[in-house]
């Protein structure tokens, strides 16, 4: 199913400041981005301490940290650059999806920036951010790619053929690898965020102690499944009840063994059926080391390149907000119109968004 259309032709100007903002879930990010000079400033505050003693993310609390966080960081950034508000050109913040608080501080500062500034304010999709923060890395991968968006809520496998061209291969038919991961930590009794947490307790176990499913793997297609995985895992720290650090670290090492099994190989074929030989990689859980060994050596037994953002900029982050919208700017692409207000989308399907840049703007 293609996504978009092809962009337009690259637009030519004078270097331009844009700032952006990252308020969708349980992390405040504010970036500087010099479409000359590249990624001049960024700050991120993470509310992990905040939601810890709930075991997740409270909307309402989440929400009031931004607006506590969020004008102290622009400040922050605009210190580190030695740039002036006033240099700010483009104002772009995350439109959506994410929680419909968090997104609305980060809607509220963008107009309200805008509007004092007078400058253009531009929504931007959440993935599409995470999408094209691979572009940040040096080397940087060229278009076309197959990209696969791994994240707490979302698992896809796209083609990537230019900014707004995207077409999705395959997605996951219900839990994403980063729930799996929190929700296989639960059961493990590990803190808050489970994910992480789970990832360093898997580096003292053995992977091959317990033969939990790979979901999908056999299938034809490039679809995922994890919740039969995380089943599993369940089921097998009930019968192994109660559980030691050593049964705790050989259940994590071999639950992560299954899912980047099936993520590695769907990657492979993803790149084979494209006929493609890059893969890029982005969102949270791309910065599992795990995941990223298994992926580069995969990549270089088949002679294809495998591109990952910074490990810092995989998490949620105001580059890659700032940068995408460079993106789209330099593309002429739809969406860059001022006064883009309080319109956000907690839910919000990138297909969506795609098809909202295919039209030529006037």
């Amino acid at each position: 199913m293609a996504l978009g259309k092809a962009s337009r032709a690259r637009r030519e100007g004078p270097p331009l400041l844009i700032l952006g903002i990252e308020t969708s879930c349980d992390e405040t990010g504010v970036a500087l981005y010099d479409t000359e000079a590249g990624l001049v400033a960024d700050a991120l505050h993470s509310q992990v301490k905040l939601h810890a003693d709930y075991g997740g993310v409270v909307p309402e609390l989440a929400s009031r940290d931004h607006v506590r966080r969020l004008l102290p960081l622009v400040d922050e950034v605009l210190a580190r650059s030695a740039r002036r508000i006033e240099e700010v050109g483009l104002v772009a913040f995350t439109q959506g999806p994410g929680l419909g608080g968090a997104l609305l501080v980060g809607a509220s500062v963008a107009a309200g920036l805008g509007l004092a500034l007078g400058r253009p304010v531009v929504g931007i999709h959440h993935l599409e951010g995470h999408l094209l923060s691979p572009l940040l890395a040096d080397p940087r991968p060229a278009f076309p790619f197959v990209a696969l968006l791994v994240s707490g809520g979302h698992t896809q496998l796209m083609r990537v053929d230019g900014v707004g061209r995207y077409a999705l291969l395959g997605e996951t038919q219900d839990d994403a690898a980063g729930e799996a991961f929190d929700k296989t930590a639960t059961v493990l009794g590990l803190e808050y965020p489970g994910g992480p947490a789970l990832a360093r307790l898997a580096e003292r176990g053995d992977p091959s102690s317990h033969a939990f499913p790979r979901p999908m793997l056999a299938s034809a297609g490039l679809d995922f499944s994890f919740s039969g995985l995380k089943t599993a895992v369940l089921t097998r720290a009930r019968e192994a009840a109660p559980l030691d650090d050593a049964t705790r670290a050989d259940l994590a090492a071999s639950f992560q063994a299954a899912v980047v099994d099936v993520l590695a190989a769907k990657c492979m074929l993803a790149l084979e059926r494209e006929g493609l030989d890059r893969l890029v990689v982005a969102g949270g859980v791309g910065a599992n080391a795990a995941l990223r060994e298994r992926l580069a050596r995969e990549a270089r037994a088949r002679g294809c390149e495998v591109y990952f953002p910074p490990a810092r900029l995989c998490t949620d982050n105001g580059a890659m907000i700032a940068f995408a919208a460079a993106l789209k700017q330099r593309e002429g692409v739809d969406g860059l119109e001022a006064g883009a207000g309080f319109d956000v989308r907690p839910r919000w399907d990138l297909a969506e968004a795609a098809r909202a840049q295919s039209t030529p703007r006037r």
